[in-house]
């Protein structure tokens, strides 16, 4: 060979497939192996964003349930505005207002115009097969509902459908038996006790019962029963209220324009809606009109006396009525009248009386009637303060104190009007007229103060006992 051109073979660079574009090998252009351990975290990562089989079965089962629960919500807000709810529907209506998820604009204009009904009175209206039905459809939104407030409101409903379901119901005849010997020695246990107290009462009666010690068992059972019935009652009576409060704060940031379409739109069934508010039954405070008191200082009053637990025998009380034709005040033209806020409550409960006695047990009981009021109403801006409101009874058609116009079985009402100052005007209200007790004793209850801008008047009527 040529030796020149040997010399330059000698020289020459290794001949290599890559191009140009290939990666060029050095110190500067070296790629490393990942670790081990980086690989492996890469691998936990790519995992992390797909899901397994059962997750996926889980997820879209979770999705289903969400789609139907809404859409049971949906179907029971529209009888309920179409007027043909059933008693669930009613029930449902009413956590409308503490869903997160429910847009102001999802509001109908007619939904304030609606009455919103407690859980408890809605129960006691019901016969055996309505509350059966309604424990069933219960236990649906128990299965479906992940929001703690919503599931403790259906617990509740379903323990007081449970109670109510085995007082009427023919085949508990010794659970029945059991119970009239022992509910006045339960009653007087559990009358005054709050809510945390029943709450450990419960633990306490369950730990009993479970362990081995000789005790009545009957006895305890019923008290553990009547123990969970109460602590129910006290948190639907809280969840109510709170409904109530957020009804009233959608209806103020309602648009305008929708508060004036309700106002001419007709109402439906207006002789149901009159009776309905001249009854004595759960009802809603009315929402704050353009003349009614909407103060910071009422508002402070109205929610500190709303966050108080109610009684076991009280229902919110909103029978208002027009107030009657009196002389045109003076201060009028100086002040803007005002209505005054108010959070009243009626007493309702069973007169054991010797008629009823003899004709009623605790498993079928007598009508409730009604047993004393509680008047709250809030004065807190009052200009001259060294003058306290005051109330006055009118009995329509001239009747007299102690007579009776009504029918047979009925009772007759009167109005109490309530008077203040400037800048307030008067309210009143339709009541039961009977006798009240002024007694002192503390299970009477009679109070007639005016303190920190609250008038205050607390009754019950005497008790009329049956003689043959």
């Amino acid at each position: 060979m040529d030796p020149g051109r040997r010399e330059m073979l000698a020289k020459q660079r290794p001949w290599s497939r890559k191009g140009a574009t290939g990666p060029q090998h050095g110190p500067r252009t070296r790629v490393s192996k990942p670790s081990q351990r980086g690989a492996q975290g890469d691998s936990a990562s790519a995992a992390s964003r797909y899901l397994t089989q059962d997750q996926l079965a889980r997820k879209f089962v979770d999705e289903e349930d969400d789609f139907v629960l809404k859409q049971s919500k949906k179907k029971a807000d529209i009888r309920v505005r179409e007027g043909r709810a059933a008693p669930h529907d009613h029930l449902v209506f009413n956590l409308r207002y503490l869903d997160g998820e429910r847009h102001l604009f999802d509001d109908q204009d007619e939904d304030y115009a609606i009455q919103l009904k407690a859980p408890g009175s809605v129960i006691l209206e019901l016969d055996l097969g309505q509350l059966r039905e309604l424990q069933s459809g219960v236990g649906s939104f128990l299965a479906l509902e992940k929001d703690a407030v919503a599931r403790a409101y259906w617990s509740s409903v379903q323990v007081l459908c449970q109670d109510q379901i085995s007082k009427l119901d023919a085949s508990n005849s010794e659970e029945r038996r059991i119970l009239d010997v022992v509910a006045d020695d339960i009653d007087k246990m559990l009358k005054a006790k709050k809510y945390e107290e029943l709450e450990k009462l419960e633990k306490d009666i369950k730990s009993q019962l479970e362990s081995d010690e000789l005790i009545d068992a009957d006895f305890w059972q019923q008290m553990l029963r009547e123990t969970k019935v109460r602590r129910s009652k006290m948190t639907l009576q809280r969840i109510f209220e709170t409904i109530i409060e957020e009804q009233a704060k959608a209806a103020k940031l309602r648009p305008a324009k929708g508060v004036q379409d309700s106002k001419a739109a007709p109402v439906k069934n207006a002789d149901a809606a009159t009776a309905r508010l001249a009854s004595v039954s759960a009802a809603v405070p009315p929402v704050p009109t353009a003349d009614q008191d909407v103060s910071q200082a009422t508002r402070a009053l109205y929610d500190r006396l709303a966050s108080q637990a109610m009684l076991e025998n009280e229902e919110i009380f909103t029978a208002e009525e027009a107030v009657p034709i009196v002389a045109k005040r003076q201060w009028t033209e100086e002040y803007t009248a005002r209505k005054p806020r108010y959070f009243n409550r009626v007493q309702m409960g069973y007169e054991w009386n010797k008629y009823n006695q003899t004709h009623y047990d605790h498993s079928n009981p007598p009508p409730r009637v009604v047993q004393g009021y509680k008047f709250n109403i809030f004065y807190p801006d009052l200009v001259d303060k060294t003058k306290t409101p005051t109330f006055k009874i009118i009995r329509e058609h001239g009747r007299r104190r102690g007579e009776s116009l009504a029918a047979a079985g009925e009772a007759d009402t009167c109005l109490i009007h309530f008077i203040a100052g400037p800048p307030y005007s008067d309210i009143a209200f339709r009541i039961v007229d009977r006798e009240w007790d002024f007694s002192a004793k503390r299970d009477r209850g009679y109070k007639s103060t005016f303190e920190n801008g609250v008038l205050q008047l607390h009754f019950q009527f005497k008790k009329i006992f049956y003689r043959k």
